[in-house]
């Protein structure tokens, strides 16, 4: 039997066929393809609001170690790394773990990143993302969702509200520079899941 004519796309996967569009637990293999990711989405996203000097760790093996650590040790049994997939290619990243703010209950879960390679965008892998990180999130017992986000991100804070997430009033100052006086706004965003 040809290979060609069981898969649509012409090619054999020892697997069976492959979604063209699809979100997975990442495994540990994933951690360069989500590396890439990562240092796309920061770049473009957050690249005008970090110091010159910062932009320059911004970089796909950097990201990739810390993945493939967290996934070989996850920081606690709630943690998980979802990918977003086109086809066998993983183009997003969504990290879900517990809330870890002052405010959190037991309950609380928080988005701790999400992002969708530039090129890969519009297609609805964002979506998907947060679909899976909600659901994620309700099984590991959370009734909230929370996300805390850069305030000059008005796209990011734009797709998230249209999610359902809504600013909840709680903000916080991070410093992103080498001076106490490099400060990044973020504000915090929650739905009830």
């Amino acid at each position: 039997m040809n290979a060609d004519h069981d898969h649509p796309h012409g090619h054999a996967h020892g697997s069976g066929p492959v979604a063209d569009a699809s979100v997975r637990l990442a495994r540990p293999a994933d951690a360069p393809a989500v590396g890439v990711v990562q240092a796309a989405v920061w770049v473009q996203t957050y690249g005008a609001l970090l110091p010159p000097e910062a932009l320059g760790d911004l970089q796909p093996p950097a990201f990739a170690r810390v993945w493939r650590e967290s996934l070989e040790h996850p920081p606690s049994a709630r943690h998980r790394l979802l990918v977003a997939c086109a086809g066998e290619q993983v183009v997003g990243m969504a990290a879900v773990g517990p809330g870890e703010d002052p405010d959190a209950g037991s309950d609380d879960a928080e988005l701790l990143v999400l992002g969708v390679h530039p090129g890969a965008r519009e297609q609805g892998h964002g979506s998907r993302l947060v679909n899976a990180a909600v659901d994620t999130a309700r099984g590991a017992g959370a009734t909230v969702l929370r996300a805390w986000i850069p305030d000059p991100a008005v796209a990011v804070r734009r797709f998230l509200t249209a999610a359902g997430l809504e600013p909840d009033g709680a903000f916080r100052d991070r410093v992103i520079g080498p001076s106490d006086t490099d400060v990044l706004r973020e504000l915090r965003l929650s739905s009830a899941i």
